[in-house]
């Protein structure tokens, strides 16, 4: 399983498994907390980036759908004995938004299957910005 955050700026982050890609969720529709001053300087690793999304209930209903969709993907391909699934999510920066919902997204999948993962956050060197 491999989670990115990402920024639309640059690129989708390459799936170099061989399997061509997997799901990328654009969170450039969400609340976006670098716009206001107090999180400009910040990122989705954060708690109080967190929290803000957390409050925001766009952002439930958005992290419902993704946990929906993912936990459907990885049963079927554990059922059927894929090794790769790879989730993106890109937001303007790559350092709010899609931050949050790849550590989300991480945290659900460690704890519903049992998995180790780590999100690689692509833009974190270019923080803040």
């Amino acid at each position: 399983m491999r989670i990115c955050s990402f920024s639309y700026k640059e690129q989708i982050p390459a799936d170099h498994s061989g399997n061509g890609g997997g799901f990328v969720f654009d969170c450039r529709a969400l609340p976006n907390p670098g716009r206001l001053e107090q999180f400009r300087t910040l990122s989705g690793l954060d708690e109080a980036v967190a929290n803000y999304l957390a409050m925001q209930p766009e952002t439930g209903f958005f992290l419902g759908n993704i946990y929906n969709i993912v936990d459907q993907a990885v049963e079927n391909y554990n059922a059927r004995g894929f090794q790769h699934l790879m989730v993106n999510f890109g937001c303007t920066g790559g350092q709010h938004r899609s931050v949050y919902f790849a550590e989300q997204l991480s945290q659900h999948l460690n704890k519903r299957f049992k998995m180790n993962t780590v999100p690689e956050h692509t833009q974190k060197e270019k923080w803040p910005f």
